[in-house]
């Protein structure tokens, strides 16, 4: 096992088969990306069985807020990625450092920045998603002791994006190991042996983010080759590579907040339907993100790969990687489905053992969970723009199909049929009609590459 690990550690993207390399990058990404909302996970479970349903209900109606933020830093870690990865093709090792110290001095900015605004605005954000007011003192509580820890959550996902421009999706799954194992002790610690209650769990979370981060860290301080970070150099800003890892990440951080805020807007409808409706949401919503991790992982698997790739000219490959990964994330995602599908019932049991909250939280399993696999031609169109250079043309996209749709079904549809099934069955319309504009643009935007790289060569 430890051989096969080493082996695949540093995978080659320019040369030799892909369906095998895109598996083998896509699902340690997965995972650690599955580990990272285990936090949330972790949390809704403690809270849910040793505390009330107030208390997960409070977690739950953080989420999207949560959602709202990491979205952002994840996709400017996104445009590190991206720049990094485009050096590496092109063997510019050079480059290719400076861009590492921009990336860390970016993350650190911006993870301070949020932590700070994200205090002062926790009143203003709990009134804005309408919060019950038997689930408001923790749900404000939660929600401050997470923020502290914001900036430790930036730096992770760009060490992270990182570490995966250069082929290794292993190194950010081994933190996330550790750090979550902390995060589920100190979970249980803190509410049945210190009484800490949802305050103690927010706090285990932004201890087990500051692990993940620092663990990265040492890796990369000690790092030869590209991936490596010069402590004299890493608060310098290279205005070049800052121009380009904003230029890409910035519309990636968007399209995720567009998500986020449309999420807002439905959770605000969720919270008018009661306690029990978030409640339910927010333990099937812990079983449907874990789904998307899966579905993620190969979209960012095309952003790497193609970014590798478009930076040593190999058009041809490219094309190949969003049609690959496209291909091997439908049959994987479509065989987690059916089996979360299949156990929903026992899985939502871990969060409540209310069985008003599991039946609420099976209508949303059926109708925004089954219908997952379809997302993963969203995200393997918008990474595959996103690889080329072609980070804005996703997020116009996203904000005019995503958001306006569901606004428009929240403030008509839902209006007029105030009930839980109802507001569900937004998701999976907003993410076709999404689709079918980003195959349009992505089949365009190709063509336009295919074209200019005949005419330099």
């Amino acid at each position: 096992m430890h051989s096969f690990i080493e082996k695949y550690r540093k995978i080659d993207m320019l040369e030799g088969s892909l369906w095998d390399k895109i598996l083998v990058f896509s699902i340690p990404l997965a995972l650690t990306s599955f580990l990272q909302q285990l936090f949330n996970t972790a949390d809704v479970v403690t809270l849910g069985h040793y505390v009330n349903d107030n208390a997960m209900a409070a977690v739950g109606n953080n989420v999207p807020v949560i959602g709202f933020i990491v979205s952002l830093f994840v996709g400017l870690s996104i445009g590190a990625n991206v720049v990094v990865a485009r050096y590496l093709g092109m063997k510019d090792e050079e480059n290719a450092k400076d861009a590492v110290n921009t990336s860390f001095s970016v993350a650190i900015i911006i993870g301070i920045f949020f932590c700070i605004l994200g205090e002062i605005l926790v009143p203003q954000i709990t009134e804005l998603m309408d919060v019950p007011d038997e689930v408001k003192p923790e749900s404000i509580k939660y929600l401050r002791a997470y923020f502290m820890g914001l900036p430790f959550i930036s730096i992770y996902n760009f060490e992270a994006a990182l570490l995966r421009s250069n082929g290794d999706t292993h190194t950010p799954l081994f933190a996330l190991i550790y750090a979550s194992i902390l995060n589920i002790a100190g979970n249980l610690v803190c509410v049945l042996v210190l009484n800490m209650g949802i305050g103690g769990v927010a706090f285990c979370t932004s201890m087990a983010n500051a692990l993940s981060a620092l663990y990265l860290f040492k890796k990369i301080l000690n790092a030869q080759g590209p991936i490596s970070l010069d402590l004299r150099n890493m608060m310098k800003l290279n205005s070049r590579k800052l121009r380009a890892i904003v230029s890409i990440g910035l519309p990636t951080g968007i399209q995720g907040v567009v998500f986020s805020i449309s999420n807002l807007v439905i959770q605000s409808s969720i919270n008018s339907l009661g306690a029990d409706a978030m409640a339910a949401s927010a333990a099937a919503f812990t079983i449907e993100i874990n789904i998307y991790c899966f579905i993620s992982a190969f979209g960012l698997a095309a952003t790497t790969f193609i970014g590798q790739n478009f930076g040593a000219q190999n058009i041809r490959r490219c094309v190949e990687i969003a049609k690959i990964s496209s291909l091997i994330g439908l049959i994987v995602t479509t065989l987690i489905t059916i089996v979360a599908y299949i156990f929903a019932k026992p899985l939502l049991s871990m969060y409540t053992v209310s069985e008003v909250v599991i039946s609420i939280a099976m209508v949303r399993i059926f109708y925004v969970l089954l219908p997952q696999p379809i997302n993963i031609l969203l995200e393997v169109l918008s990474g595959s723009m996103r690889g080329y250079g072609f980070s804005l043309p996703p997020t116009i996209i996203t904000l005019l199909t995503i958001c306006s749709c569901r606004l428009i079904y929240v403030f008509t549809v839902f209006e007029k049929f105030p009930r839980f099934d109802v507001l569900m069955m937004v998701y999976p319309l907003s993410w076709v009609i999404c689709i079918v504009f980003l195959v349009v643009m992505y089949i365009y935007k190709i063509r336009m590459v295919e074209k200019e790289y005949s005419r330099n060569n």
